[in-house]
């Protein structure tokens, strides 16, 4: 696909230079996130974080000049890289196989885009190879609502199962009709935008609302030829809605990337002793933005529970724990700490708790956990 083609109209200067510049500021920022979060976050460049988020809002303007010239495999290589770091920050939770399912499908449809830009496609081809990045892109948000220890590992086996059923219907057009169109059914064509709404309801009551609406709204765009009452071989190819989609999913990427590295900054500089309040709220917050609100909600509900049975003057809700009583009370505290680690084990990894400080200020013994807890940490 050429600009002609899309029907850009061309700048007075070398736009071609503008997108090289470009795209190799968008993988050096990359690389350097990615360098900092791995060895500290003032190992290597004694400043504030605040040269983070220029960083990144740099980065951003850089991959919409070079959108200007090469449109088409830049943005999903770029949600692919957003998806790759978002993999790396929630190293150790079970949302883990959500980022490679992201991945996958913004890799599928940067190939896409390079085979459209070589000129070697025909309407057909192109709605069969909708039909599958559709069925892709659903398996992130299926992923998600399976992400419970320990059958998140065999869940992914069923979210691959409903990828092939959707896309069954590509597969029988290409290999069975060459050159049909493929036949949607119409339980799938409400199935695939419910599903995407569904999604977007598990997020936007977080601080990922902005990140989870872009790229919601570009998930529909890509769906749009395949939506109920749209006709299939009329509705591909639909260039500038496909790049817009594109920019927006990019967008909603690089938004979520960044809230998650700011709050990793954030942690790093509260260490310190904490309370219960904060030590809680330390890891079920990110779990909340990580997993979304149903998953959230379900370990609320059953700390609730607990608490209410053991007599805990404390309720966990939706923006994190709240005590009550006589402040100076701590003899449940420790019982309401194992309780809670326990639900959290449900969704990560004692690494991944020690991360988010879980187990600052509290004693420790000489593995570095808390002497009666630190056998659970290889469990």
């Amino acid at each position: 696909m050429t600009i002609a083609e899309t029907g850009i109209r061309r700048l007075p200067f070398p736009v071609s230079l503008l997108t090289t510049i470009g795209f190799t500021i968008f993988v050096c920022s990359f690389g350097y996130l990615v360098i900092r979060l791995s060895f500290g976050w003032a190992v290597l460049f004694p400043v504030r974080f605040a040269s983070e988020c220029r960083l990144l809002t740099m980065l951003i303007a850089t991959m919409f000049a070079a959108f200007l010239d090469w449109p088409p495999p830049l943005l999903p290589v770029a949600a692919t890289l957003s998806a790759l770091v978002g993999g790396w920050l929630v190293r150790g939770s079970t949302a883990v196989p959500a980022t490679g399912w992201v991945a996958a499908v913004a890799a599928l449809l940067a190939v896409d885009a390079l085979t459209q830009q070589g000129g070697s496609h025909s309407p057909a081809r192109l709605a069969a190879m909708r039909v599958v990045v559709a069925a892709l892109s659903v398996c992130p948000i299926m992923s998600l609502l399976g992400a419970k220890r320990p059958q998140h590992g065999v869940w992914q086996l069923i979210v691959a199962t409903l990828a092939v059923v959707l896309a069954l219907p590509a597969a029988s057009a290409t290999l069975i009709r060459p050159g049909s169109f493929p036949d949607l059914h119409l339980l799938a064509r409400w199935f695939l935008p419910v599903l995407v709404l569904v999604g977007w309801m598990n997020f936007i009551g977080t601080r990922r609302w902005l990140a989870v609406s872009l790229v919601t709204a570009g998930h529909l765009g890509l769906l749009w030829p395949l939506l109920p009452g749209v006709n299939l071989a009329t509705a591909v190819p639909q260039t500038w809605v496909d790049l817009l989609s594109l920019a927006a999913i990019a967008t909603g990427g690089l938004v979520a990337v960044t809230q998650a590295v700011l709050a990793g900054s954030r942690r790093a500089s509260a260490a310190g002793p904490r309370s219960l309040t904060q030590r809680v709220d330390g890891c079920f917050l990110p779990l909340r933005e990580t997993l979304g609100a149903a998953w959230a909600l379900r370990l609320a509900e059953r700390f609730d529970t607990l608490a209410s049975q053991r007599g805990w003057p404390a309720r966990l809700g939706f923006r994190g724990l709240e005590v009550g009583g006589d402040p100076d009370d701590t003899a449940w505290q420790r019982d309401a700490a194992r309780a809670a680690e326990a639900l959290f084990r449900r969704f990560v990894s004692a690494d991944w708790l020690q991360r988010h400080g879980w187990w600052e200020g509290v004693e420790t013994g000489s593995s570095g956990l808390p002497s009666d807890e630190a056998g659970q940490k290889g469990q």
